[in-house]
């Protein structure tokens, strides 16, 4: 299974990087397009766990903008970037790329468009499922068939829509919010308790002691407790899509240009700036009420809801 896995790794990403190179040709041959995008700053190696503040924008727009919107797309590999930028956090680009098209033009675009994404899902799914490789093999699987490639960059989907009345630009703050079984959980720190690894500053001894404690905890958690692991999520940018017609907004998580396909008798869609951010000047529009949680296992993110 791992050797087919191995070969169906490879030819699927020969044809997802001929996809996108064909793709992108295409978007940037099209007389009638044209861009917006917003550069953040670049993360450097060593410092991608540090806490993020402030964000300056610089906007670019024109054939700058389209030309740093298709590179963005095909960045597939660690070469492709700066020696000193981390190739663990992700490049963001967000902005729109924006088509105006033929029926018959975007049709055959978005068929194009769909297929990429179509093998950027395959090849997610031949890495996390059908290799059968274990979790903490994944890299070792990827690299030693695709040397220097960024998964998260190949995996991600590039997103379109059409013929909205406006696209805006923001920042979202979020939670990972999942529930969790205690019996599971309880279950994997026992068996991290009886093959305890060293991890960072701790060594197999001291890192044993801290298990010891979380499994205690977790064991005084009532069975039908509640338990929910809310993991804060890096800001990132987001794009909100309007449509007037039909009275709608959609919002997009806008880590790559956001491609609007347009009639050629259409309007424009409205576009707006990405602003500079700001972790002291958040304005938040709406906060749903969130239920009652404790901590119970803080390296987890673990905490017990309260009905």
């Amino acid at each position: 299974m791992k050797y087919d896995a191995k070969i169906s790794l490879t030819d699927c990403f020969n044809q997802l990087e001929s996809a996108l190179n064909t793709l992108c040709g295409m978007l940037g041959q099209h007389p009638a397009r044209t861009a917006e995008v917003f550069q953040l700053p670049e993360i450097l190696k060593g410092e991608e766990n540090n806490t993020v503040n402030t964000i300056s924008v610089i906007p670019v727009s024109g054939e700058d903008a389209v030309s740093l919107a298709l590179s963005h797309y095909q960045r597939l590999f660690i070469f492709d970037n700066d020696q000193t930028i981390s190739s663990k956090s992700a490049i963001r680009l967000p902005g729109v790329l924006l088509m105006t098209l033929s029926p018959s033009d975007r049709k055959d675009l978005q068929q194009r468009l769909d297929n990429v994404n179509r093998l950027k899902k395959q090849l997610s799914a031949i890495v996390t499922e059908t290799s059968g490789v274990d979790k903490t093999q994944r890299f070792e699987f990827v690299h030693n068939q695709i040397k220097g490639l960024i998964t998260l960059n190949a995996y991600r989907q590039i997103q379109s829509v059409t013929s909205p009345s406006s696209v805006r630009f923001g920042w979202a703050n979020k939670h990972i919010i999942q529930k969790i079984d205690r019996g599971t959980l309880l279950s994997q720190l026992e068996e991290q308790y009886q093959n305890p690894r060293a991890i960072q500053s701790l060594t197999r001894e001291e890192r044993q002691v801290y298990l010891a404690k979380e499994i205690s905890a977790l064991k005084q958690v009532p069975e039908d407790a509640i338990l929910k692991i809310k993991r804060p999520v890096k800001v990132q940018p987001i794009a909100r899509v309007w449509y007037s017609e039909a009275q709608k907004q959609v919002q997009y998580a806008c880590a790559s240009p956001l491609i609007v396909f347009c009639d050629e008798n259409d309007e424009k869609p409205v576009t707006g700036v990405l602003p500079d951010y700001d972790a002291e000047n958040i304005k938040i529009r709406h906060r749903p009420k969130a239920k009652k949680l404790i901590p119970v296992i803080p390296r987890l993110h673990l905490y017990m809801e309260i009905i």
